[in-house]
This record gives structure tokens, sequence and C-alpha cells, in this order.
């Protein structure tokens, strides 16, 4: 669940913008390490702290033009 939250907060954000996350779920460090790999965001920061997760997300550039219409 961290995860998918983090995913939906991430969409809001502009490139560049940070993201900061706390789990409880322990499968949430492997969870997250593969979703910055895979989705190009980086994971700037991972630590575990009393049974608590903490991260650190930075959403990747925008790479559309802002003067760009989507593609029909």
């Amino acid at each position: 669940m961290p995860l998918l939250k983090a995913k939906k907060a991430l969409n809001e954000l502009a490139g560049g913008d940070h993201l900061r996350v706390v789990a409880t779920d322990p499968g949430s460090l492997r969870d997250f390490q593969v979703f910055s790999e895979q989705s190009g965001n980086a994971l700037l920061e991972s630590r575990q702290e009393a049974g608590r997760y903490y991260y650190l997300l930075q959403k990747k550039a925008d790479t559309r033009r802002p003067d760009s219409a989507p593609a029909r």
C-alpha cells in the first residue's frame, strides 16, 4: 500500500520535486528499490529506524516540452 500511495503522490508532482514516505511494511524496502529502477524516479534515501522505513524519492524530470500538445 505505501508504494501505491507514493505513485499517486508522485503523479501530482513536477519533475525534480521530492516526496518523503514513511512505511511500516518490511517489504517496502524491496518495493521502493525496484520501483525506482523501473520508473526512473530516483531513490535518494532509504533507511530503517525503530521499525519504520523512511524513503526520499525525486520525481524524474519532465521530458515533455511545456508548449507541446498531447499526441492524437
